[in-house]
């Protein structure tokens, strides 16, 4: 016998809300589910600043460490919102740390030859012709991002090595240092680069019709194509965008410590995912946002130093760099299963 449609709606709520469990149980559970995911990573973070202010007090709640923790993450967070540029628009691009070590390798050599301004406008001209390369290739060939970025992050760590054969290059010049390292109330003044930069994009996204047209684009890609949004154009411009800022994060880099490895910018390209990933799960939950992914390099930042204070070296980083973008995996992961916020896919 047919069932009534208000029957087949009983049958099919209690299905799914299963045997044991009641429409009040069920309503805590998602509150629960999505408090835990908007509020953990902030409860995390508190709960090590707990533990290593009880273990280290005299260490770990000293200024100085706060200011290390703070002033020492410019060239990782200018990276991380590289990375985060082409996540904005739904795409992944694997170059940005080859990126930037090209952008650190070519204003030591440039400036060899000619001063250092001009070295750090042709690294950064170049840094965006690589993000134009991807562009081209992904939006308008339509090749696999993974593959291309793939692909060209080792061409760049290829050119970059091609251009210091010797090894590290190192850059004589101070007034690029100056221009970097020097503080402001303790902190270096690219951290306020930094800061400002994430501010200008959080104002972009927020309250820009171009901001709006973007996160359109990455929540339905094709349904933004025909409301009129030029998506290839912004899928094309996170590319670019992501690479000039991937190479003032190399310009900032050689700043800072005067010179620079291209052998060692691949190990750069984990933390600055892990803090993109890790700020989706705070400021905006679930969704990509600048304020969220400075919020994640420092989170990274407190755990790292913390567990160096306590004397572990070496694997350290590493692990906590995997730990941290596996955490913000499960709290995306809840978000969406709770529908405790706008939460999106993080994967392109």
């Amino acid at each position: 016998m047919a069932r009534s449609p208000r029957a087949a709606d009983r049958v099919d709520g209690a299905a799914r809300s299963g045997p044991d469990r009641g429409p009040a149980a069920n309503g805590l559970s998602i509150k629960m589910g999505g408090l835990a995911a908007r509020y953990g990573l902030l409860a995390i973070w508190a709960l090590m600043i707990i533990v290593y202010g009880c273990l280290i007090p005299d260490r770990f709640l000293a200024l100085s460490t706060l200011q290390t923790i703070v002033g020492t993450q410019s060239s990782l967070l200018f990276l991380s919102v590289a990375v985060l540029c082409p996540l904005l628009v739904g795409e992944f691009d694997l170059s940005s740390a080859s990126v930037m070590g090209l952008a650190a390798t070519l204003v030591p050599v440039v400036a060899e030859r000619t001063d250092v301004w001009t070295a750090c406008a042709v690294a950064i001209a170049a840094s965006g012709l690589c993000g134009v390369l991807n562009a081209l290739l992904v939006v308008r060939l339509g090749v696999p991002s993974l593959i291309v970025t793939l692909g060209s992050g080792s061409l760049y760590l290829g050119l970059a090595e091609a251009l210091s054969p010797s090894g590290a290059v190192s850059l004589q010049d101070k007034r690029l240092s100056h221009l970097v390292t020097t503080k402001i109330a303790g902190l270096p003044l690219s951290f306020f680069y930094c800061l400002v930069l994430c501010a200008a994009m959080t104002y972009v996204l927020t309250w820009t019709p171009l901001g709006r047209s973007i996160v359109f684009v990455r929540s339905n890609r094709e349904v933004a194509r025909l409301a009129g949004v030029n998506v290839g154009a912004l899928r094309a411009t996170g590319y670019t965008l992501g690479s000039v800022i991937a190479g003032l994060s190399g310009v900032v880099l050689v700043g800072t410590v005067g010179g620079f490895d291209p052998s060692g910018s691949p190990a750069y390209l984990l933390p600055a995912f892990a803090a993109a990933f890790l700020g989706t799960a705070v400021v905006d939950p679930g969704r990509f946002n600048p304020m969220g992914t400075l919020l994640g390099v420092y989170f990274m930042a407190t755990g790292i130093i913390g567990l160096q204070l306590l004397g572990y070296t070496g694997w350290v980083q590493e692990a906590f760099y995997g730990a941290g973008l596996m955490v913000a995996a499960v709290f995306t992961t809840l978000l969406n299963r709770t529908g405790g916020g706008p939460a999106r896919s993080l994967t392109a």
